[in-house]
């Protein structure tokens, strides 16, 4: 009975001594192998979701990581894109408008990119383009910024950010008369997505971090 006892006890010990060495060698965990692509990532927190301040996107690097992008220029971004790709940089819709934010040919060259397929294929590009046409959008768009931001239109309170969005789906033009005209002049893209449904939708979040640039380019 006793030699049974210390042949397990030994073979306990030798177990913890392996696992020991194991987990206290050197070696550092190469990150670089693993990806998400191929999962569905969505960046939207549902408007239902309680979520106290300590969780939202902060400009402190000292704070914890937090996997909630809130109401921050990030969130907006993110959540616009989602909407219109679901995020896929790669993406090409049935009217042919490209990448993670459904560029179409003809704002891209506005903001200095004259070659689609390598725009597709370039996700830093597209993140500048991105900023890059919220900036032009936000200087055309600057005194209905000014002058509607906090009415109601079509019971939805206009803001900064829903503005944005909506420029960005239907161009700032289609925006100034949504707004003047208080909602009767309702552009409609050709999946049925309207300039109100944007304003709505993307109410709310904080695009202080565009700054309004007439002559913005991606390039």
């Amino acid at each position: 009975m006793r030699k049974s006892i210390a042949s397990y006890l030994t073979l306990t010990l030798t177990i913890c001594i392996l696992l020991y060495s194991s987990f206290s060698s050197d070696e550092t965990i190469d990150l670089g192998k693993y990806s998400t692509k191929g999962l569905v990532l969505n960046y939207t927190v549902s408007l239902d979701t309680n979520i106290n301040g300590d969780v939202l996107a902060s400009r402190d690097v000292n704070k914890s990581f937090s996997p909630y992008l809130g109401k921050s220029f990030v969130g907006f971004k993110e959540a616009l894109a989602f909407k219109e790709s679901g995020g896929d940089y790669f993406s090409v819709n049935t009217f042919g408008y490209l990448g993670k934010y459904q560029f179409g040919a003809s704002t891209l060259k506005m903001i200095g990119i004259n070659n689609p397929a390598k725009f597709l294929k370039n996700p830093v590009l597209q993140e500048k383009a991105f900023i890059a046409n919220s900036a032009r959008n936000k200087w055309i768009l600057r005194r209905d910024i000014k002058n509607f931001v906090g009415k109601r239109i079509n019971g939805t309170v206009v803001t900064e950010s829903g503005i944005l969005a909506a420029a960005h789906l239907a161009g700032p033009g289609s925006v100034k008369k949504y707004l003047r005209s208080y909602g009767l002049d309702n552009f409609t893209d050709g999946y049925g997505t309207t300039i109100q449904y944007y304003m709505k939708r993307f109410s709310g979040y904080d695009t202080s971090f565009v700054k309004p640039n007439r002559e913005a380019k991606a390039i």
